[in-house]
């Protein structure tokens, strides 16, 4: 009887980033969407977060968000993370909207709270991680599609 090892294999991970002056969104999602960490962390730590991340899991490509600070994260992120990392801007435009419905399907409301419509609820964090989320899911359906039609 021979002994077969139960190791859990990743697909390969994108490393979703939501860039901020102050507060930025993480998210770490395999390219079959399953989301293994997301968190919103303060700027001034974001590249020790980056790096700490791509040490735990299996990073292949960093995909950030083109407004706000883009270009300047942009720079930060090619001169100071490994050269290995690939970096990849897609449009964020409506991100944050987006990340509320997201954020009310992945934390439903409760109780009385589901009586409230979604427009109206409050949510009571910060969601910049969320948008990372948004953003790996928009590079994914662009590289589908592209796929598609190639």
């Amino acid at each position: 009887m021979s002994d077969q090892s139960h190791e859990v294999r990743h697909q390969p991970m994108i490393l979703g980033f939501d860039p901020g002056r102050h507060k930025c969104g993480l998210a770490v999602m395999e390219v079959n969407r399953i989301v293994h960490w997301h968190h919103v962390v303060a700027a001034s730590q974001v590249i020790e977060s980056i790096n700490q991340l791509c040490e735990t899991y299996p990073i292949f490509l960093l995909v950030m968000g083109n407004q706000t600070t883009s270009k300047e994260w942009y720079h930060k992120c090619q001169s100071l993370l490994t050269p290995s990392l690939q970096i990849q801007k897609v449009d964020e435009r409506y991100s944050t909207l987006a990340a509320r419905t997201k954020y009310w399907q992945m934390f439903p409301p409760q109780g009385i709270n589901r009586l409230i419509p979604q427009s109206l609820r409050t949510i009571h964090r910060p969601i910049d991680d969320i948008v990372a989320i948004i953003l790996v899911e928009r590079y994914l359906e662009q590289y589908e599609v592209e796929a598609i039609s190639n």
